[in-house]
């Protein structure tokens, strides 16, 4: 009878009425910022991960600058929630690409200094619950020297082990290289003795097949055909995934990277592929309500 009521009040008509959250999406108050989150509840969405933009033509450079841009972020948060009433979870950190174009004009020391730095204050605001992960961080998903490589991966390693002693998960930016990206980053994950599900790696392909993830948590990056490698994929799936857009609200580049429509619009894709495929409705509303309730309350708390 509750499981009758259940399905009732999150599947009406054909489409998914129950929690969807974005989990990655960055927000700008000089551009779209409330219209596009409307945009997003006004689709079906319920939930987003605000995630810190980085201003890469004004590179932070003290620590100040970095809590005055986190601070901005969260205040936009609690704009959100008070304007829409829907639930924001904020995640911040210094972004990886950040800190290899500092390189370039600081050096290589003090722009690692600056970066751990921003680390560390961003897991401050986790501890007192400003925050719920640290991220976007990672490393360049573009070529860099050997020694910027190296480099990279040593500081990943750094802040990996300070998750895993501030018991938090991080959502990472990493370059695409198929399998061996995730064999990467769960090697360093079990130098670190951080859990590999508290990795996320966020802009993730749609496969989620667990031997080709390793067993890190995922974001899917839920472009046009995601849908159907998602399901193919979905049977060898012992992971936690969920769906982003990483919609970067630059009216210079509008849309990009996925509009705010795009969520809500995937998971009743997802529901109609999932039936279609086979699924029985118990497993469908079990596999939804995982992707956009349980599991981001295990990920992000």
């Amino acid at each position: 009878m509750m499981r009758a009521l259940w399905r009732e009040n999150m599947f009406n008509h054909g489409r998914w009425e129950g929690p969807i959250i974005d989990q990655h999406m960055h927000l700008d108050r000089n551009n779209r910022y409330l219209d596009a989150v409307s945009e997003f509840i006004n689709s079906g969405g319920t939930g987003i991960n605000l995630v810190h933009k980085p201003n890469f033509s004004n590179l932070p450079s003290t620590i100040s600058d970095y809590q005055s841009a986190y601070d901005d972020t969260i205040e936009m948060a609690r704009e959100i929630r008070e304007k829409f009433g829907i639930k924001v979870s904020v995640i911040l950190g210094p972004h990886p690409v950040s800190w290899e174009k500092q390189i370039h004009t600081i050096g290589l020391q003090e722009s690692t200094s600056l970066h751990l730095k921003a680390v560390k204050l961003a897991i401050n605001y986790i501890s007192t619950g400003e925050a719920v992960c640290l991220g976007e961080v990672g490393r360049p998903h573009y070529p860099v020297s050997l020694e910027i490589w190296t480099a990279a991966n040593n500081l990943l390693l750094e802040i990996m082990k300070l998750a895993a002693e501030a018991k938090i998960s991080i959502q990472l930016h990493v370059e695409d290289d198929g399998e061996k990206t995730y064999s990467d980053l769960a090697k360093l994950c079990d130098m670190a003795s951080l859990p590999r599900h508290l990795a996320i790696r966020h802009y993730a392909p749609a496969n989620i097949d667990s031997e080709f993830t390793h067993g890190l948590s995922v974001t899917v990056s839920v472009g046009k055909d995601s849908i159907s490698k998602i399901v193919e994929s979905l049977p060898n799936c012992n992971s936690y995934w969920g769906m982003e857009t990483d919609f970067l609200d630059d009216k210079n580049r509008p849309g990009a990277v996925l509009g705010p429509k795009t969520i809500p619009k995937r998971t009743n894709q997802l529901i109609e592929k999932l039936s279609e495929s086979g699924y029985s409705e118990d497993k469908i509303y079990e596999i939804v309500e995982n992707i956009h309730s349980n599991w981001p309350k295990i990920l992000y708390s």
